[in-house]
């Protein structure tokens, strides 16, 4: 029997997973009403294959992209590794990661067998040009993979810059755009990125079904053999519910996205009372999307705040929450040269159903907190 989450809790984790939007479940509901193999030539399957390609267009436009460039896959990890193995068939040499991408990024390079260099950020967590330039210099094709804004702390990273030095070294730029999506406006073409990796649940679309766009000068590998699903690039019976459910959220986030890009009222006050109390916001003084805020209390270990605002009834994360539930150091804190505040950062995460009394609920929670352990170092000495 599974536990519900308390009555009147503040979910502020929306960059693990979203709350499913109304659109969704409606367009998902929908789809299961309905029998149907969208590659059967009957009318049933002829509905079932309207349903499919209206959502592509749907998924496809919150970017900016033709329809046709995009390919259903199971979620966000596994466009992130069919885009890097097409670029690995079509001859990449190498691969220049960011040293904050996410895992299935980093995993994925491992696991290539080829030589893998890591591109640092600065002390605000933007990716470093000036290096990426020295890197490529070296020659040798490379593979390179840079997130659009960063799980953790929202930074928003230098795609357009980093994509014509990737151009102009006939290298491949692969784009996880998993959490930018829905937050802020991208025109893939505009980008420069040769691959872009899209996941539903980040948008308030269900778990389980993610898209991988390509560019022009991008060929997506088979990935999966045995039929001319996904026009060949992934064989297996479509999973239309999902991805109904998929295009719902994407016409909903982009209908929203005027809105939603620009209220950062809710997060900048929790922002401002955490930091007069002496916590310190990473990645404050970079572009960043508008509902995240990573922050770090010294001394307060990240799993004990997690568990203590839950308890307190608001929900959060330390860092991904692609950990099995796990609770570490955070790589990212590290990388940006702060590794003395990594094992105390938290993440808090607003989106398309959160409010400005969120975010203040989370606010009085975290600073009582931290008033009782003051309190308690007090007595102690």
């Amino acid at each position: 029997m599974t536990a519900a989450p308390p009555a009147g809790a503040v979910y502020l984790d929306y960059n693990a997973t979203a709350k499913v939007r109304p659109e969704a479940a409606a367009a998902i509901l929908a789809a299961l009403e309905h029998t149907g193999n969208p590659s059967s030539a009957h009318a049933a399957g002829r509905a079932a294959r309207a349903t499919l390609e209206t959502a592509r267009a749907d998924v496809a436009a919150l970017v900016g992209a033709a329809p046709a460039a995009a390919t259903f896959v199971s979620g966000g990890a596994e466009a992130n590794a069919l885009a890097m193995e097409s670029a690995i068939r079509a001859g990449v040499e190498r691969l220049i990661i960011g040293a904050i991408e996410h895992d299935t990024v980093r995993e994925t390079a491992v696991a290539s067998g080829l030589p893998v260099g890591i591109w640092p950020v600065d002390g605000d967590g933007r990716a470093d040009l000036a290096w990426l330039e020295r890197e490529l210099a070296q020659g040798g094709r490379a593979l390179v993979c840079l997130m659009l804004a960063n799980n953790e702390t929202g930074v928003i990273q230098p795609v357009r810059e980093a994509a014509a030095l990737v151009r102009a070294a006939n290298g491949w730029l692969h784009v996880d755009a998993v959490q930018a999506a829905g937050k802020m406006l991208i025109a893939s073409d505009d980008l420069g990125a040769d691959t872009l990796s899209l996941s539903a649940h980040k948008i308030g679309g269900p778990q389980g079904i993610g898209a991988l766009i390509a560019g022009p000068r991008a060929t997506i590998a088979r990935r999966q053999h045995g039929g001319g699903q996904e026009r060949g690039r992934r064989a297996g019976t479509e999973n239309v519910p999902g991805i109904a459910g998929f295009g719902a959220a994407a016409r909903a986030a982009l209908a929203d996205l005027p809105r939603f890009a620009g209220d950062t009222a809710g997060r900048d006050e929790f922002e401002a009372r955490l930091i007069a109390a002496g916590a310190v916001v990473l990645g404050a003084r970079a572009p960043r999307l508008p509902q995240t805020s990573c922050l770090a209390v010294a001394g307060f270990a990240s799993e004990m705040q997690v568990i203590s605002l839950d308890l307190a009834g608001v929900q959060v994360s330390a860092g991904a929450a692609c950990s099995s539930g796990k609770v570490k150091a955070s790589p990212v804190v590290a990388a940006m040269g702060r590794g003395d505040l990594a094992p105390f950062s938290i993440r808090v995460s607003g989106g398309w159903a959160s409010s400005v009394s969120d975010w203040s609920r989370a606010g009085d929670v975290l600073l009582a907190l931290n008033e009782r352990r003051a309190a308690r170092r007090l007595e102690v000495a």
